[in-house]
């Protein structure tokens, strides 16, 4: 086994902890690398349970319930990373994450595909309005009926947000014939024949079919409201496979009832139950042309395996190499091994004279640095240090001297 694929701290007492019945694929990662200490949770564990359970724990893995607050980051003393197998980091407070030196990795990309295929889907089922006949079949009643159904050749759909998701929903959509019009606050390139929105009103008023993928933001909460429903062509659908809290939903069945809203898809909510089999509730039950589910939008057999080897790979390449690309928290770095030497990572506030009083220290001890790298954000500053494998230890302990330091480990 090569220097590269050792680390300082015995493997077997590297302590792995994953939540919410995390893909096997990044237990199976982990092990195949000889990491025996993986231990998987099906369930998210609350504040308190997570305050005792992570004192120990180096690496976590968590999905979208789990909330890593400012109290559990200030309690887990050994964790070196977070990796959250989901597309978003909200459920961790990342400055405090940030203050503790702890790396933040998610999988932005890897389960795009899942949903964008299942938005396309729910389209044309409510633009022919399965869900209604659906309903009455299973009710013993035959409504073969073509009023009120559509093909989505030809119809405009409208997509806020375009980002990974609904750039390539915008795909599927001109394959499928439709016209693409979408809306984003930050400029985007667009793809096909794709027309960018001047607004959000323009977006509204112009689409059969509308379907969010924005962030949960302070900027996106209640986005679609009272106010922007009424902008709305009448009978159009509304599709929400982004985040709970950016339609209001009381609003919503308003104007479904009304008649003005044709029907609506919905995936994610303000509250959502903390285990399957607990009881649901939503002011959309019970209403025509409406699909409810799950919080299933990138619930895929292939985007979790996805997934879990995208983290997994992430915080193996931190835990061995130092490699921060994909971090929320630390700045991203990476540094070829060099031959002869021993790696000392080094994590500190983002002052002035941090690098100077690494290199004073070191010159002082006439410590050679082979190779040095810093990289740093508005918070803190990351340096990846090789240092000659004799003097390492003696490097090692002055490192944790230098004032301003957070955190520093010897990486192999």
């Amino acid at each position: 086994m090569s220097n590269t694929e050792k680390t300082s701290y015995p493997k077997e007492k590297i302590r792995i902890l994953f939540l919410e019945n995390i893909s096997d694929a990044a237990v199976k990662n982990f092990r195949q690398h000889q990491y025996s200490n993986v231990e998987k949770i099906t369930k998210a564990l609350t504040e308190e349970e997570l305050i005792k359970e992570i004192k120990d724990v180096h690496i976590l893995g968590i999905r979208s319930k789990t909330q890593i607050t400012k109290n559990v980051l200030d309690a887990a003393k050994k964790l070196q990373a977070i990796g959250c197998f989901c597309i978003g980091v909200n459920q961790v407070n990342l400055k405090a994450a940030t203050k503790n030196g702890v790396v933040v990795f998610n999988a932005p990309y890897s389960n795009t595909r899942s949903v964008a295929e299942l938005v396309i889907g729910l389209a044309i089922m409510l633009i022919r309005r399965i869900p209604d006949k659906n309903k009455a079949a299973h009710e013993g009643i035959w409504m073969k009926d073509a009023k009120g159904s559509y093909e989505l050749r030809g119809k405009t759909l409208g997509i806020i947000g375009y980002g990974n998701i609904g750039s390539q929903v915008s795909v599927l959509a001109e394959s499928l014939g439709m016209k693409v019009l979408f809306y984003d606050v930050e400029t985007k390139l667009p793809l096909g024949n794709a027309v960018d929105g001047k607004s959000l009103k323009e977006v509204l008023g112009k689409a059969d079919v509308v379907t969010l993928h924005v962030p949960e933001t302070s900027q996106t909460k209640n986005l679609i409201n009272k106010s922007n429903l009424k902008y709305f062509k009448k009978g159009s659908i509304l599709i929400n496979y982004a985040r709970g809290e950016v339609v209001d939903l009381d609003a919503l069945r308003k104007f479904i009832v009304e008649g003005h809203i044709g029907g609506a898809a919905i995936d994610v909510f303000p509250w959502e139950p903390e285990k399957n089999g607990d009881r649901f509730q939503s002011p959309l039950q019970d209403l025509p042309n409406v699909i409810l589910t799950p919080h299933i939008g990138g619930s895929t057999e292939e985007a979790q395996q996805n997934i879990g080897e995208d983290v997994s790979v992430k915080l193996f390449n931190y835990l061995e190499k130092g490699i921060t690309f994909g971090s929320h928290t630390v700045p991203a770095l990476s540094l070829p091994p060099q031959e002869g030497s021993h790696r000392i990572l080094h994590i500190h506030n983002n002052v002035p004279g941090v690098l100077s009083a690494i290199n004073t220290q070191l010159s002082k001890h006439n410590i050679n640095i082979l190779a040095q790298y810093l990289k740093t954000n508005e918070e803190i500053g990351y340096v990846v240090l090789d240092v000659d494998k004799k003097l390492s230890a003696q490097a090692f302990q002055l490192l944790k001297e230098v004032k301003e330091t957070i955190k520093v480990r010897m990486l192999y």
